[in-house]
């Protein structure tokens, strides 16, 4: 799946992070998120990949809450973590 700008923003936000939070689950640089954001550039297939797992996680109220308390206390690792186990179930829903 391409990602546009809108659609970057639109997982971003949803799951209530900044550019720099956002940028460092996927190991890239805040500037790099911005870019994608305004269509100068696009994440690689394998980022995309990512961002579309945490699509689907954000469509749960509870992850998206608990997204922003565990960057304060546990870190990106726990998040990203949460994120895909998130995303994985969503998937067997499907």
């Amino acid at each position: 799946m391409a990602f546009t700008g809108r659609d970057v923003l639109q997982v971003r936000t949803g799951l209530g992070l900044g550019q720099i939070q956002f940028a460092q689950l996927l190991g890239v640089h805040p500037i790099t998120v911005s870019k994608w954001e305004r269509g100068i550039s696009a994440p690689t297939p394998y980022q995309e990949a990512f961002i579309e797992s945490f699509r689907q996680a954000a469509q749960d109220k509870a992850v998206r809450e608990r997204v922003g308390k565990l960057l304060v206390k546990a870190g990106i690792i726990a998040v990203m973590f949460l994120l895909l186990k998130a995303a994985a179930r969503e998937r067997r829903k499907s």
